[in-house]
C-alpha cells in the first residue's frame, strides 16, 4: 500500500499511528521520560511541532491531532510530563500528581527543547494544553526555549476557582501543605477510588466516543491512570501563576502566539487567558463559547475543525515553511 493510501485512512484514535515512533529520552538529571515522534509525511517538511500535555494528561489522547499536523506535512515530537502517565511517579502513590516546583518541568522542558531543535528542521513550533500551556509560557518568560511561534490549547495561565484574590489563594494552599502531608491529594477523587467521577465528561469535552478513547487508552495502558494533584502541586501552580502575573512578565514575551481558549471553562481561567492574549506583544486568541469545554481538541468535529483550522490559519501566517 503506498504512502497516499495511508495518509488517507481514518485516523484510529486508539492505536499508535504506523508512522510514530514511541521512545525514552533521559532529563539532564537522568529522569527517563516518554516520547512519540513522527520524522514527518514528505521529504521537504513544513517545519517541526513540539507538543506537551496538561495535568494528568498523556500523549495518546491527541494522536488525533498529531497524526493530522503530521499528515499536514509537520514533523511531530509530543512528550510527557516527568511525574506522570509513562514517565514516573514522584508522590506517595500510582496515582497522585504531584511536583516539588514547576521549575522541575521548565528544566526538563529546556533540556528537550535544545535537543529537539538540533534534530529537526524549522520553522519550529512550541504547542501545549492546560498545564502544559502554563509552564511553556513559563518557559518563554525565563527565555529558556526560542520557537518561531507557540499555540496553547486552554492553557493554565489561570486557574478557576474560588473569586478571591490571587495572594489569598496561594496563603490558603501553603497553608495546606503545613497542616497535613503536602504530597497528600488536595480533592476527592470520586465515591470509588480509582472509579472516573461520573460527571467528569461534563468538564472535558461534549463529545463521548474522544471521551471514552481516554478511558481506553487508561485501561490499556494502566500507567497512564491518574488522579487528583497534591497540595504542593496547588501551592505550586498558585505561586508559578504570580509569577506570569508579575508586571512586565508577558509583555517581555516576543514570539507569536495564539491561545485557544473557551468561556465555559471550568478548570482554567478563561479571562487570564484572555488578558494573556492582550498582554503578549504578540499574543492571539481565537475564543470558544458554550459550545466547548476544556479540551478544546477532543471536542465534538463542528468545533474542534475551528479550533484545527485557526492553529494552521496561524502558522501558514507567522511560521512559513522555510524557503527550500
Amino acid at each position: 500500500m503506498g504512502d497516499n493510501a495511508v495518509m488517507d485512512r481514518p485516523i484510529n484514535r486508539r492505536a499508535i499511528p504506523e508512522a510514530a515512533t514511541e521512545t525514552i529520552w533521559q532529563a539532564a538529571d537522568g529522569h527517563t521520560l516518554r516520547r512519540i515522534d513522527w520524522t514527518g509525511a514528505t521529504d521537504a517538511p513544513r517545519g517541526s511541532i513540539l507538543y506537551l500535555p496538561g495535568r494528568g494528561d498523556n500523549y495518546e489522547k491527541y494522536l488525533e491531532s498529531l497524526e493530522e499536523w503530521h499528515r499536514a506535512g509537520w514533523r511531530v515530537t509530543a512528550a510527557d510530563w516527568r511525574g506522570q502517565a509513562g514517565s514516573g511517579r514522584l508522590g506517595n502513590d500510582k496515582v497522585t500528581g504531584h511536583i516539588d516546583d514547576f521549575s522541575t518541568w521548565i528544566d526538563d522542558l529546556a533540556h528537550l527543547w535544545e535537543a529537539w531543535i538540533a534534530e529537526t528542521p524549522g520553522p519550529h513550533v512550541l504547542a501545549a494544553h492546560s498545564m502544559g500551556g502554563h509552564l511553556v509560557m513559563r518557559a518563554l518568560v525565563e527565555k529558556r526555549v526560542d520557537p518561531d511561534a507557540v499555540f496553547l490549547s486552554a492553557p493554565m495561565l489561570g486557574m478557576n476557582g474560588p473569586p478571591l484574590p490571587l495572594s489569598i489563594l496561594h496563603g490558603v494552599a501553603g497553608m495546606m501543605t503545613k497542616v497535613g502531608d503536602p504530597l497528600r491529594q488536595a480533592w476527592k477523587w470520586s465515591e470509588k477510588p480509582g472509579e472516573m467521577p461520573v460527571d467528569r465528561i461534563n468538564l472535558l469535552t461534549h463529545d463521548p466516543d474522544r471521551y471514552q478513547d481516554e478511558l481506553w487508552w487508561r485501561e490499556h495502558r494502566p500507567e497512564l491512570v491518574m488522579g487528583p494533584a497534591s497540595w504542593r502541586w496547588v501551592e505550586r501552580a498558585y505561586a508559578s501563576w504570580r509569577m506570569l502575573e508579575e508586571p512586565g512578565a508577558l509583555e517581555e514575551v516576543d514570539v507569536p502566539v495564539l491561545i485557544v481558549s473557551t468561556s465555559s471553562d471550568k478548570l482554567v481561567s478563561h479571562a487570564a487567558n484572555v488578558r494573556g492574549a492582550e498582554r503578549l506583544p504578540k499574543g492571539e486568541l481565537a475564543e470558544f463559547g458554550e459550545e466547548a469545554h476544556h479540551e478544546i481538541l477532543r471536542e465534538v468535529d463542528a468545533v474542534r475543525d475551528r479550533a484545527m483550522a485557526a492553529v494552521a490559519e496561524f502558522l501558514d501566517r507567522v511560521a512559513p515553511p522555510a524557503p527550500k
